[in-house]
């Protein structure tokens, strides 16, 4: 009687378990995966962290860092909390129309950008040189299949079901839309970090450029594209709310207070980064796991500068009453959060056990 009574829990607590799978939500991570750490590295990992999603994958782009020394970061980073079951797709590592030659040509004329990314001069190296590993060098391989194909494979396999997350500049996505028209209507939404409207900083990277932001800066005929497509959804983490948020040596300390695989990462290699050291990428992927953390919200229809003069790549945002004629997409624009409950839950999210491959 004893084993028979055992065996029911057993099946109950395994049906349990499958409708706890069942409920996950479907997301894939394509970012500019700078590290180790740092925000692009730290928002990947608030994703892994939650038990409410199942990460299909990450494709990685180039942006913050070159493209081979990102898929290695975001390699190592898995290898180190348990999580290498979650395949790593290399992407595009250029823009699809900006060159860095054409960019210092630019410059010359219209002045100098406090941010360029892999191509930034002070830490500007090869493409194909891995610098600055102190975690190490991984062991694992990315997957055989490039970033575009699988992202466009993935919304086939899972039609209307999985939340597309951008960390960085859009190239990736404009390549799976060049390769599968359909592949934005397919996907249930778009959430990005990017924009810039009119945001509250002293920081010198916005207050005589406020429209100017990296993301959507770097490849802004991806963005273009991106943008025009047909998402059913797309939410944006701007620079405006963004720099609302600090990273502090107070929450890395409350991180730090936990032994487990994340916290551990965290602990040795998250850096306050400076005077303004925003959580840009994990601000919106908390705010995907958690929408109560925006306490204000509007709709804007939003495009890229497209010309070849000083506004090149800055952000263009219209009300519906004086949006252009052209066809542009609406774009629910995140505006104020609750800052306290924010910190609160990177914390716990960076504190807590890693959630166990899903086989």
């Amino acid at each position: 009687m004893r084993f028979r009574s055992l065996g029911r829990w057993v099946v109950i607590f395994f049906l349990l378990c499958q409708a706890c799978w069942g409920q996950q939500r479907k997301i894939i991570i394509d970012q500019d995966a700078a590290g180790p750490a740092g925000t692009d590295q730290q928002s990947i990992l608030l994703l892994i962290q939650s038990p409410q999603t199942q990460v299909l994958g990450i494709t990685v782009v180039t942006g913050d860092a070159w493209l081979k020394e990102e898929v290695a970061h975001t390699l190592r980073m898995l290898e180190l909390v348990g999580r290498t079951d979650i395949p790593v797709m290399a992407g595009a590592e250029y823009p699809l129309v900006r060159s860095k030659d054409e960019t210092e040509l630019w410059e010359q004329q219209y002045g100098s950008v406090a941010w360029l990314g892999a191509w930034t001069p002070k830490y500007f190296h090869p493409h194909d040189q891995l610098v600055n590993f102190p975690e190490g060098l991984p062991t694992t391989k990315a997957a055989d299949e490039d970033a575009a194909h699988f992202l466009v494979r993935m919304v086939r396999k899972f039609p209307n079901e999985v939340t597309i997350y951008e960390g960085g500049p859009m190239t990736n996505l404009a390549l799976a839309i060049a390769i599968d028209p359909e592949f934005a209507s397919l996907a249930k939404e778009l959430v990005f970090m990017g924009g810039s409207l009119n945001p509250n900083t002293t920081d010198p990277e916005f207050t005589d450029t406020p429209r100017r932001e990296f993301n959507l800066w770097f490849d802004p005929e991806a963005a273009h594209a991106v943008l025009h497509a047909r998402w059913k959804k797309i939410v944006c983490t701007t620079v405006d709310i963004s720099v609302k948020t600090r990273l502090t040596n107070e929450l890395i300390e409350r991180v730090k207070a936990s032994d487990t695989p994340a916290a551990r990462y965290i602990s040795k290699y998250a850096r306050v980064r400076g005077d303004f050291s925003y959580l840009w990428d994990e601000l919106t992927s908390a705010a995907w796991l958690d929408s109560s953390l925006i306490t204000k919200k509007n709709v804007r229809f939003m495009d890229v500068d497209l010309g070849r003069g000083a506004g090149y790549g800055n952000t263009l945002t219209w009300r519906d009453d004086d949006r252009p004629k052209v066809e542009v997409q609406p774009v629910e624009i995140q505006v104020d959060l609750d800052t306290e409950k924010f910190y609160k839950m990177f914390v716990e999210l960076l504190s807590a056990k890693t959630p166990s491959p899903r086989h």
